[in-house]
C-alpha cells in the first residue's frame, strides 16, 4: 500500500473511532430518556401551562379576568409566536399580562431547548449531552460539538436586532408622534420582540392600520420580519461567508432565492389585486399603496401584523394569502408554514420526474432520498391538519370557508392574520386554532427528528411493484 493511502486510512480510523463512540453515547442517551422530539413537546407543553396561568392571574387583566379560554389562546399565540388574538391586547391585558406576552414571544422565538441550554451555560457553564441533542434537534444543527458557541450566537443575533429595530421604533415614536421616553421605548420594544419573532402582536386596537403611511415604522418591522424569518442557519451562514457565495451551503442557496421570490410575487399580486379596493389600498397615495402591498407581503412570511383590514380584502387576495402563509419561511427560525425549504424540494422532485430523471440534483448536489420522504410527509401532515380543521369549524359555525380556511391556514403557520372572525369563533372552535397554532410550532420540527430518529437499516428488501399513478 501507498504511504499517502496508509497516512489516510490511519487518519481515518483515528478520527472515525471517537465519531463513532461519541454517536454510540448519543444513541445511548436517547434510548435511557426522552427523544429529543419528546422533550421539545414537553418543554413548549409546560412553557404554555405557564403562560397560561399567568395570564389567567387577575393581575394580568386591566378589567375582568380572562377566562381559561382567553388565557389559554393568549398563551399558545405568544409563544408559539402566531398573533391570533381573542381580546384586544391594547386594553385587555394590563402592563403585567403585556409583559407576560412579551416574555412568551421572546421565549417561543428562540425556542424552549435554545433557551433551557442558554440557562445551562450561565449556571453551570457546561450542557449535558441531552441538552445537546435537544438543541441540536430544535435549531436543526448538524452536530454536537459547536452546541455552546450556536445557542450563544443565536442569543445575541435575536438581541442585537430586536435592540436596532427598537432604537429606529423609540426614536420615531419620540420624534414622529409625541410619545414620552417611556411610552416610546416600552412601544419600540415591545414591537421590535414581536417581530423579529413574527408574532405579529401589537399594542393597538386596529393593529398597525394607523402607521400604514409611515415606512419608518413599516419598514424597520419588515427587516426584523424577513430576518427572524429567513433562519439563523441562514444568518450565522451569511456573517460568515457573505463574500464567498459558491460557499454557501444548499439550504442558504435555497432560502435567499425563494424568500426574495415569494416577496416580490406576493407584493406585486397585493398591490394589483387591491389597487382599486376602497377598503384597503384604494383610498391611499400609489407610494403608500405599494408600501402596504410590500408590509402585507412580508406578513405572510408568518408574521401577522396588518396595517390595512384583512377583511376587506378580495377572496383572490385571500386565496393568494393562505398559498404564502402555508409555505411560510425559512427552517430553524421563527417563520412557521412548511417552511420556504420544504416548497422548493417538492419543486425540485417535480422538476425531476417530469424530465424523466432518476435522482434530483441542486445546485451541483445530489438530493438525498430520506430528505424527499420527510418533505412530503411533512406537507402532508400540514394538508390533512388544516382540512381536518377546517372542516370540524365549518360544522359548528355558519361561516363561509374561505374566513375559515384562511384562519386555519393562518393558525397553523403561525402567522397570525385573520379576517376577523377568531373572537366570534365559540370556545371549541377557539381550541381548535389553539391546537393548531402548537402543531404548526412543533408538529413539523418534531415530524423531522422522529423521521430521523426511526430510520434504521434492515437486512432484506421487499420485492418492487408499481401500482398506476395518474
Amino acid at each position: 500500500m501507498r504511504p499517502r493511502a496508509i497516512g489516510v486510512l490511519s487518519s481515518f480510523v483515528i478520527h472515525r473511532a471517537p465519531l463513532r463512540a461519541r454517536t454510540s453515547r448519543a444513541r445511548g442517551a436517547l434510548q435511557r430518556g426522552l427523544a429529543p422530539a419528546q422533550s421539545i413537546v414537553i418543554g413548549f407543553g409546560l412553557a404554555l401551562l405557564v403562560g397560561t396561568t399567568l395570564l389567567w392571574l387577575p393581575l394580568s387583566a386591566a378589567g375582568r379576568p380572562a377566562t381559561v379560554v382567553e388565557a389559554l389562546f393568549t398563551a399558545t399565540s405568544a409563544l408559539c409566536v402566531t398573533g391570533l388574538t381573542v381580546v384586544d391586547t391594547a386594553v385587555f391585558w394590563s402592563p403585567f399580562g403585556k409583559l407576560v406576552i412579551l416574555l412568551l414571544i421572546q421565549l417561543g422565538g428562540l425556542g424552549i431547548m435554545l433557551f433551557a441550554a442558554l440557562v445551562g451555560l450561565v449556571l453551570a457553564r457546561r450542557l449535558s449531552i441531552r441538552a445537546r441533542l435537544n438543541t441540536v434537534a430544535e435549531t436543526k444543527a448538524f452536530g454536537v460539538s459547536d452546541v455552546r458557541r450556536l445557542a450563544r450566537g443565536i442569543f445575541l443575533t435575536s438581541v442585537t436586532i430586536e435592540a436596532a429595530v427598537a432604537a429606529v421604533l423609540f426614536v420615531r415614536y419620540l420624534v414622529g408622534y409625541g410619545y414620552g421616553p417611556g411610552r416610546a421605548a416600552w412601544h419600540g420594544l415591545f414591537h421590535a420582540v414581536s417581530s423579529f419573532n413574527n408574532a405579529g402582536f401589537a399594542l393597538y386596537t386596529d393593529n398597525l392600520m394607523g402607521f400604514v403611511a409611515d415606512p419608518w415604522i413599516a419598514l424597520p418591522l419588515c427587516a426584523a420580519i424577513i430576518l427572524g424569518g429567513i433562519g439563523f442557519p441562514v444568518l450565522r451562514e451569511l456573517a460568515r461567508e457573505w463574500r464567498t457565495p459558491m460557499h454557501w451551503s444548499m439550504n442558504t442557496r435555497i432560502v435567499l432565492p425563494a424568500t426574495l421570490a415569494l416577496l416580490v410575487l406576493g407584493t406585486v399580486a397585493i398591490v394589483v389585486i387591491e389597487w382599486e379596493n376602497p377598503g384597503t389600498l384604494g383610498g391611499q397615495d400609489p407610494a403608500v399603496r405599494v408600501l402596504a402591498g410590500f408590509f402585507h407581503a412580508v406578513q405572510t412570511r408568518t408574521a401577522g401584523f396588518n396595517s390595512v383590514d384583512i377583511g376587506a380584502m378580495h377572496d383572490e387576495t385571500w386565496l393568494i394569502m393562505d398559498i404564502l402563509m402555508f409555505i411560510g419561511g425559512g427552517p430553524a427560525g421563527t417563520a412557521g408554514g412548511i417552511k420556504v425549504t420544504t416548497f422548493a424540494v417538492l419543486l425540485f422532485i417535480l422538476w425531476t420526474e417530469l424530465r424523466g430523471g432518476t435522482a434530483v440534483n441542486i445546485f451541483g448536489k445530489r438530493l438525498s432520498r430520506a430528505v424527499h420522504r420527510e418533505a412530503i410527509s411533512v406537507v402532508l401532515v400540514a394538508i390533512a391538519a388544516v382540512v381536518a380543521a377546517t372542516v370540524a369549524i365549518l360544522a359548528m359555525t355558519d361561516l363561509d370557508l374561505d374566513r375559515v380556511l384562511f384562519e386555519a391556514i393562518s393558525a397553523f403557520a403561525t402567522v397570525g392574520l385573520s379576517t376577523g372572525i377568531t373572537a366570534t369563533l365559540p370556545p371549541a372552535a377557539q381550541l381548535i386554532l389553539v391546537a393548531l397554532m402548537f402543531l404548526g410550532r412543533i408538529g413539523p420540527l418534531t415530524l423531522g427528528s422522529a423521521l430521523a430518529l426511526r430510520e434504521r437499516r434492515v437486512a432484506y428488501e421487499l420485492p418492487k411493484e408499481r401500482p398506476v399513478i395518474g
